[in-house]
């Protein structure tokens, strides 16, 4: 597939909306992820990364794209590539996310957005936006009163 143009940009704001979903995805055993992939059991990857993201995104925001795919050798360690789709309102994003023992990347393959400016910059800006919307937004704790 063909790279759009400013797909570097979307992705370092993608990895930066993501992080936290990541650091959940990585909790999961290497060897499930492999297991699921091979056995065809994505629906079991699709409840990990909604419940991943439930935590940080309102339902639907984030979920299994067509897949993933597992890579495994006597030479290296594995790693998972997640085929994802980030929906927020306004523009879909379909990317890969890969993780390994020491890192996690994502790779933004397409974005589609409903009503794209003829300017990069404001569609970057607007998909910063719509992700940031997309969040939960976690009340802060009531404080106990003082007697």
């Amino acid at each position: 597939m063909n790279r759009q143009p400013h797909s570097s940009t979307r992705e370092v704001i993608v990895a930066n909306a993501i992080r936290e979903v990541v650091s959940d995805l990585r909790l999961v055993d290497v060897g499930d992820y492999v297991a699921y992939i091979r056995l065809e059991r994505l629906a079991s990857i699709a409840d990990l990364v909604d419940t991943a993201a439930e935590l940080y995104f309102h339902p639907g925001t984030l979920r299994l794209g067509h897949g993933g795919e597992a890579h495994l050798s006597w030479d290296g360690p594995p790693r998972i590539v997640l085929d994802l789709e980030l929906r927020p309102a306004g523009v879909t994003v379909y990317f890969a996310l890969t993780l390994a023992a020491r890192h996690a990347s994502v790779e933004v393959n397409y974005v589609a957005f409903d009503r794209p400016s003829p300017d990069p910059a404001e569609n970057d800006a607007f998909l910063e936006r719509a992700l940031d919307h997309a969040r939960i937004r976690r009340s802060e704790p009531a404080v106990a009163a003082h007697r």
